[in-house]
């Protein structure tokens, strides 16, 4: 799967690190990664993959090129905002703000 670790790569490239870098963060084993590159290891695990999606705030459907939207919450903002449009990051914080202050509610009456 070559297009993931470029996919991965180039995320690192944007985000100013390198794969060691982002390997140490995430702590993931640097050895995964370089395995995974070289054809020694076929795939990445779930959680490893999780926690690459994670950091970069990207789905993980997005690492394997399965789509082009690097946003995690995508789905959830179509969901919440019916797809009709340009989700402002705005609009998205005051959604999360909004869930905040309901979590916050209810935790209250308890």
């Amino acid at each position: 799967m070559p297009e993931l670790y470029e996919r991965i790569e180039s995320l690192c490239k944007e985000k100013g690190i390198n794969v060691t870098g982002l390997c140490q963060n995430c702590g993931i084993p640097r050895a995964s990664l370089s395995d995974f590159k070289s054809g020694r290891k076929k795939t990445l695990s779930a959680k490893t993959l999780s926690l690459i999606s994670d950091y970069f705030g990207v789905s993980v459907d997005y690492l394997y090129g399965k789509t082009e939207t690097k946003d995690n919450n995508f789905a959830l903002k179509v969901a919440l905002f019916g797809g009709d449009g340009v989700v402002t990051d705005e609009m998205w914080d005051e959604v999360k703000r909004y869930a905040e202050y309901i979590k916050e509610r209810e935790n209250g009456n308890k």
